[in-house]
Parts: C-alpha cells; structure tokens; sequence
C-alpha cells in the first residue's frame, strides 16, 4: 500500500531521531531530546513541518513560520490564517530579545467603541471578527529574522492542504462541539460534518481551497492576503453578514514589534509578550511565587501548603491583570511595574488572603517608573506606561476572579515553541477565538472572534483586543533555558506558571512537570482541580474554605507546549498530554 506523503514525512523524521534518553512518555511523541533543534507543537504534522526545515538548514524562526501556516491547516478549529497572536524572539547571538503583537485589532469606524451585542448567540457572528494578524506577523517575523525562502517555508502547509492529514482527536471533536457553527455554512459543513456527521479520528482532510490560498500567499506574500481578490472576497462575505470591517481596515493591518515585557525570577531573565497580551500575569504570578519562597514548599502534587500557595499567588495576579489591562497606546497599563519583583514583595501577604476574600489590585505606579533590573535594562525590555493612572479603565466587576473559562468554548489557542542549533528561540501563541473563531469561513479559513475581547471600557476603534496569551523565553545568562507557552484561555498563565515552576524553581523532568495535575482558581472561593494531586491537597482546600470543582484532564485544562535546555546543552521538547501535540527534534 502507498503511504501518503504526509506520513511518508513523518514516518521519516521519526526514523530519523535518536531515541529520547530518560524517562520516555507513555504516548506518540509527547518528549523528545535533541541537541540540533527541537520543535513542540499542538500538532504532529506540525511539529514535523518545522522539524524539516530546521533539518533543511533553517533557522528557528524559519521553523516557527512553518508550524503556524501548518496548524492553520491541521488545527483550525484553535488557529489558522484569520487567527491573531504574539510571538517572543531570542536571537542568542546577537544577544537581542523582540515581540511581535499581530493579535486581531478593530476597525477605524468609531462605532467599534460602542458595546454591540448584535450576533450574540448566533452559530456564525460577523460582528465579533477582528482583522486577522496571523498572516501579516508569521511574514514580518520571516522577513525580519528568517533565512529561507518563503516559498520553502510555506511548502509543508500547502503540502498538508493539498494532499490531506489525518484527522487528529482534538479536531475530530471540536467539530463535533461546534456542529452548529460548522452546520450554518454549506461550504465548512462539507469539509467538517460531511454526510451531516463530524469527521472521525483517522479520516483523512483535503482542503484545495485553502492550499490555493496558501499558495498565493506564498507567491505574493502579505500583498496576497491583504489586498487584491482574497481580501475583497473576505470583506464582502463579513460585510454580508453585518461586520463593520472595511477594506481599508483589511489593506492597512500591520503587526506592532515591541520590547519585551521583562524580570528576573530565581537567577532567570524571564521575557514575555506586554499589554495588552498577557504574559504580565505569568510574571507577576512567577515573582510571587518568588516573594514567599514557594521553592522550598515543595511540589502542589503532595504539599497542601504548596497548593495553597501557588492557588494565591495565582488570584493575587488575576486580580492585577484585571484591574490594569487594555492596549497601551490608549491606557495606562504599568505592566513593567506589574512584573517587578518589588512589586510582588509588596504584595506578597495577599497570597495567604482566604478563599472568599475579594482582593484589592495593587498600585504598580511607583515600580513602573524603576528600574526592570540589570538584565532587562541591558536588553531595552518594555518600559514605563507613558500614560498615568488617570488613563486607565475602571477596574472589572470582579477583580479577584479574573478570566474564567467556560468549558468546550475556552479550549481554542495553539501554542508552539521552537529553539535551533545556534539557540535561537521562538514561542508563538495564536487563535482564532472561540472554536472556529466566528464561524465566518472564507478563501478556505475561519475568521477570529477577537473583536469580542473588549469590555464596555477598553472598547474602541483601531486598536487590538486584550487576551490571555503569554509566549514566554527564560534565559539563564544567554542561553534560552526554557520556552514554554501554553493554550486554553483563562487556564493559559495559570498553566503556565505551575508547569514552570516546576520545571524551573522545583527541578522536575520536563514531561513530569508538564503532565503533573494543575489548579485552576476562578472566582473568589472555586478552585478547579484536576485528578493526580494527593487526598491530603484535597482536603486542606476544603478545610482552607475553598470551593474545590472536579475538573477531569482535557483540552480545557491549558495545552503547554515547551522546550528546556538543560544543564547538560541537551534540548528537550515536550508536548501537554491534554491535547493531540508532539515534541520532535534530533
């Protein structure tokens, strides 16, 4: 029987690699070692997509742009080419830390400052779509710091389009969650509910209209998504259905480079998207942690003082992303100040408030206008809001909670993280929204719903929404020590706070830490817990006061996907065991 050319690749570069040493994981792919590159994705084919071009002498920014036009063909119910997002960039030799933010952004209309609930509730919601950045970043970074051609990065997705993947768990039940959304157009109902029925584990997915998409992307780069037939046909399909985007608004998107948000935690220079992204929670939360000596606590699996402090310091975090958030070019947002270690020390005898106590944000103003420390100055990391307080939005209705996650709608994002021989690093975070974005599907993609990710304050024409998504590096000297980024919403820094922690601060295996049990504060007394942790954690929760919710472990519980280097130079990649990923290096 002739194998596809799919599995022809990926039977390959399996053959090819060393068999991982240590602790192996008990599933396809989920650890893997290497010291040439490495490559962790939420994707098999994926995650071999950027394998090949690390192996075709690619760099890891090469690599990244290859994995992310890959997911949009073979995860888009999480991401694809209408999705937005941020990317952290290490470029080891130069010494030199850079963000892109191509999350999806508004409109000029000033009617995008009203709150508009029409659409709300309908399987396909126009209203809700932002213009998509995932394009028009994935080809700056290329352009910026890539060294292929494009037409060489590109070939894996329009390979995977063309000639089909096999459909993997996760999309195979995402569609089957989103069958209303799918069912509403005839052209996605035929590719994702064919016969009426959600595609199957194992069926194999062609998608011709999106390979020619793909195809004229990467024969006219940006230009062919942004101007000319494919962006007309877009608009008119959105304008259809009572979007207020406009071509000019597609025609004129542009992604935004911006200094890293920065801090040390325990000998590491930590690097993370700013505002109005949300690595400043990870950070916040990590410096935390930090403050109260949680290192010597032990490990949340069997420590109930270490689940209840890492629980705190968690909803002391939330309750500081939620009071200062919004873009930054509209609202005063001191995430510098935020990420300090100072202020986490100022904050720290919060992390011991009782469940059920609505807990104040912090004033970060004073450390804002300080110093980020020796190692983040060196590297011109994000500097001190230009706006004032005076400028900020008021704070939400329930500052303590933060964002909380509604089961099958809060799994959608897809995080990947890439490092090559020279460390250079990578961590790409993007999303469509809600699974299947909007539900508008067009030129062969879904469009974002990220034009909901306003509330009634930060609301506004030409400006980019607010979101969870945290792609991080931490550095140790130069070196990339680890990068990690996780999918999942509310359960984004959450996640990846706990997997780093342990990774980092508690020296866990890299796969132990990723597969342990996590926690999930929401609300001023719920914690969500995943099954794993000790009987004693259980019940010193409840006895603490909180209001512990089964959570058994799913797409929903955050998708971490991660790279440490260790102390031996060896790379290794892992792949969240909640999700269909794969880490794969050599």
């Amino acid at each position: 029987m002739r194998m596809r050319p799919t599995l022809l690749l990926l039977a390959a570069i399996t053959a090819c690699a060393p068999a991982p040493a240590g602790a192996p994981a008990p599933a396809f792919s989920k650890r893997a070692e290497g010291r040439q590159g490495m490559v962790s994705a939420s994707h098999p084919d994926a995650a071999a997509a950027g394998l090949e071009i690390l192996r075709a002498g690619g760099n890891a920014i090469d690599a990244a742009v290859a994995v992310a036009f890959a997911l949009g063909v073979v995860d888009p119910s999480q991401t694809g080419l209408g999705a937005g997002g941020g990317m952290v960039v290490w470029l080891r030799n130069e010494g030199r830390a850079e963000t892109l933010d191509f999350y999806a952004r508004t409109g000029a209309d000033p009617a995008w400052a009203r709150v508009d609930t029409a659409g709300a509730g309908q399987p396909i919601n126009a209203r809700s779509t932002g213009i998509p950045g995932a394009v028009a970043g994935m080809l700056e970074a290329h352009a910026r710091w890539g060294r292929l051609q494009r037409a060489e990065i590109m070939a894996p997705a329009i390979r995977l389009a063309r000639e089909g993947f096999p459909v993997s768990p996760l999309l195979s039940r995402t569609s089957e969650s989103a069958r209303a959304k799918l069912a509403a157009d005839t052209v996605a109902a035929s590719l994702f509910l064919p016969g009426g029925q959600a595609i199957r584990v194992g069926d194999r997915l062609v998608q011709r209209e999106l390979a020619a998409t793909l195809q004229t992307i990467a024969d006219q780069g940006t230009v062919g998504f942004y101007r000319g037939p494919l962006a007309e046909r877009a608009i008119a399909k959105l304008q259809g259905m009572g979007s207020r985007l406009t071509l000019a608004d597609w025609n004129g998107y542009r992604p935004e480079g911006k200094p890293a948000l920065c801090t040390s935690w325990l000998g590491h220079t930590v690097l993370t998207v700013p505002p109005p992204l949300g690595g400043v929670t990870v950070l916040e939360a990590l410096n935390l942690l930090g403050a109260v000596g949680a290192e010597q606590l032990g490990s949340a699996t069997t420590s109930p003082e270490a689940a209840a402090t890492m629980v705190g310091a968690l909803r002391v975090a939330a309750s500081d992303r939620s009071r200062w958030r919004g873009d930054p070019a509209y609202y005063g947002v001191p995430a510098r100040g935020m990420a300090s270690p100072a202020f986490a020390a100022a904050r720290a005898d919060l992390v011991s408030s009782p469940p059920g106590t609505r807990l104040a944000p912090g004033d970060p103003w004073a450390a804002d206008s300080g110093s980020a420390g020796v190692q983040c100055d060196a590297l011109d990391s994000w500097p001190a809001s230009g706006l004032g307080p005076d400028a900020s939005p008021p704070g939400a209705a329930d500052a303590s909670a933060g964002d909380v996650g509604q089961g099958e709608a809060a799994t959608h994002t897809s995080h990947f993280s890439v490092v090559d021989a020279d460390h250079n690093a990578v961590a790409v975070t993007f999303t469509v929204g809600v699974l299947f974005g909007s539900g508008v599907y067009v030129n062969g993609y879904f469009l974002n719903s990220g034009a909901s990710n306003f509330d009634a304050q930060t609301r506004g024409p030409s400006r980019f929404g607010s979101s969870t998504i945290a792609p991080t590096i931490m550095l140790r000297g130069a070196e990339p020590r680890l990068v990690i980024g996780a999918a999942g919403s509310a359960y984004i820094p959450t996640s990846i706070t706990q997997v780093a922690f342990r990774m980092l601060a508690l020296g866990e295996d890299p796969w132990l830490a990723i597969a342990a049990p996590r926690l999930q504060p929401s609300g001023l007394a719920n914690v969500e817990v995943e099954p794993g942790f000790a009987p004693a954690v259980y019940q010193s929760l409840r006895e603490r006061g909180y209001l512990t919710v089964s959570r058994v472990a799913d797409i929903t519980f955050g998708g971490v996907h991660a790279i440490l280097l260790n102390d031996r130079g060896m790379l290794i990649g892992v792949a969240d065991p909640r999700r269909d990923g794969a880490a794969m290096g050599w």
